[in-house]
């Protein structure tokens, strides 16, 4: 990540002053060797040196030492600094008292002061997000120690992360509060112990209440106690060395989370619906962090007591599973056969719920992941062994142990039987072996002779032994895109537009989705309806405003 972590530190002599700092250095990019260039080597030589001295420009001055008091000093002058070297990227990330850049240490230096004046949140603790394009954003999160020699019986600290990159700095907000509380709570819960033994063996309070008040000489006793030092106040011995490596795992970890992908053309559905949910998982997650550390702990409601494995956000990663499982939607037809499975779909792409009732939680995963193919991302709802029944409303793919035949509109029975077998199985015979699908449904099968387009091609695809799993699941994504479309502009048609019956059929018609299995299609594309992205919905609805005001003026 390119972005430096600081700590900073009000001090009552010098005002706010930058404590401690981390900056990752990337290594340079190769280059041809040009005439009279150092050679590699020494140039290596020479990045090593000036790591070491990380801050010696900045510290070497007579003047600044002078305005330096213990609180507002790290690291000695002398000290060489901290260094961690990523071994996978060859990024190194240096640590101390400032940047060993000029031009970073004014940045910094201008984010440590509006950190600790003007830029705070109400109540003066927490996270707040200041910064412009010329002097780069900063996220900053301000927080208390306990001391009990201080003003207030506390000292006022904050951790600022300042990057150029405001988007970035903006998506990363969650996740930096998160692990920056972390830091910080250990931080206040090792600074209370010592306030704690203090209290206990000098209270200052009293002290201070007996002691007799002189404006002239206040100053003269304030400047005895201004001065002391993060790591008295801690009493860790390697508090320095702990924060550095916390700000370095911050940067790379930080980095790592976010990457650039280079995409074809706009997002998908799915994509959009993905980043959407990881947002909400975030920002909830995040909110459960502030209560926590508000001190509030929140009791868990009879029903979130046990709570049931929705994995609707699992990437499908079969190999994790153990057992016997299904492989592809290829492999699940031949195990079920045509007609089961083609039941099976059906209620899939109508959005029924479906229940698959058996012991094999790996089984049922692997089942649930594979049909979840079937569907678009916004559509699918997934609970794995819940304890008790969930209705259709919350989740359209549900494991039970045990649930009654009036609940449910399609239900498989996974039965184990062992089955005597002198030759040798292959993997997909395994399934048959040791397992029995019993599939029950309480409509006709007359209902699924015609069934929607979509299912017809999906099959077509399926029973192509010519074609391989890999074409199969590219010609489901084709096909699921196609579908999608045609949702987008029936949505747009009837639910944004408002238009009527007899324009909704002919824009049906137009779309393909009349004719045979014509209210199968029209169920299916009611039900993909849910799927569209709340993005996708915003903007349809905005453009339709923007449009009704420009003709009205």
């Amino acid at each position: 990540m390119n972005a430096l972590v600081a700590l900073c530190h009000f001090c009552e002599l010098h005002g706010p002053r930058t404590l401690f700092c981390t900056e990752a250095v990337h290594p340079p990019s190769p280059s041809p060797p040009q005439p009279g260039s150092a050679i590699p080597g020494d140039r290596d030589r020479e990045a090593d040196r000036e790591g070491e001295g990380l801050t010696m420009r900045a510290n070497s001055s007579a003047t600044q030492r002078a305005d330096m008091c213990e609180g507002c000093r790290s690291l000695p002058a002398s000290h060489p600094g901290f260094v961690s070297v990523d071994s996978e990227t060859g990024i190194r990330y240096l640590s101390h008292q400032h940047p060993r850049q000029p031009q970073l240490f004014s940045v910094v230096r201008q984010a440590c002061v509006r950190s600790l004046s003007c830029e705070v949140c109400p109540g003066r603790e927490g996270p707040i997000f200041f910064g412009d394009e010329q002097h780069g954003f900063v996220f900053s999160h301000t927080f208390f120690i306990k001391d009990s020699l201080a003003r207030g019986f506390q000292r006022w600290y904050s951790i600022v992360v300042v990057a150029m990159d405001r988007i970035y700095l903006i998506n990363s907000w969650p996740f930096l509060l998160r692990h920056l509380r972390q830091t910080i709570q250990s931080l206040q819960d090792t600074a209370l112990k010592v306030f704690d033994n203090e209290q206990c063996v000098c209270p200052q309070r009293a002290v201070r209440m007996n002691s007799a008040f002189s404006p002239a000489v206040f100053p003269h006793q304030r400047s005895g106690n201004a001065a002391r030092s993060l790591t008295s106040l801690t009493q860790h011995p390697n508090l320095w060395a702990s924060l550095h490596s916390s700000f370095s795992w911050l940067l790379k970890a930080c980095g790592s989370r976010l990457t650039e992908k280079l995409l074809e053309g706009a997002p998908t559905e799915d994509t959009l619906v993905l980043i959407e949910r990881q947002t909400e998982q975030e920002e909830e997650r995040s909110g459960w962090d502030g209560a926590e550390g508000g001190g509030s702990n929140p009791q868990p409601s009879q029903s979130e007591s046990v709570q049931p494995k929705d994995f609707q956000f699992d990437d499908g990663r079969q190999e994790d599973l153990l057992g016997p499982k299904f492989k592809s939607l290829r492999h699940l037809r031949q195990v079920l056969g045509a007609n089961d499975f083609r039941q099976l779909a059906w209620h899939v792409l109508m959005g029924n719920q479906v229940i698959w009732r058996g012991a094999d939680p790996g089984l049922i995963q692997s089942a649930f992941n594979v049909l979840k193919a079937l569907l678009p991302v916004g559509c699918v709802r997934a609970v794995l062994y819940s304890p008790h029944y969930e209705e259709a409303y919350r989740c359209n793919f549900l494991a039970l142990t045990h649930v009654s035949s009036s609940e449910f509109s399609m239900l498989v029975d996974v039965l184990n039987v062992e089955r005597g077998c002198v030759n040798p199985v292959s993997d997909d015979d395994i399934l048959s072996l040791y397992h029995e699908f019993f599939l029950n449904v309480s409509f006709s099968w007359f209902v699924f002779l015609s069934g929607p387009t979509l299912l017809n091609k999906i099959e077509v695809a399926l029973s192509n032994e010519n074609l391989s799993v890999e074409v199969v699941s590219l010609c489901l994504l084709c096909l699921k895109e196609e579908w999608m479309n045609k949702v987008k502009v029936l949505f747009k048609f009837s639910k944004v537009d408002g238009r009527g019956k007899e324009d909704t059929q002919k824009v049906l018609a137009l779309l393909g989705a009349t004719g045979p299995g014509e209210e199968d299609n029209v169920r299916l594309l009611k039900f993909w309806m849910t799927g569209l992205s709340k993005l996708y919905k915003s903007h349809l609805m905005t453009a339709v405003r923007g449009g009704e005001r420009t003709l009205s003026q």
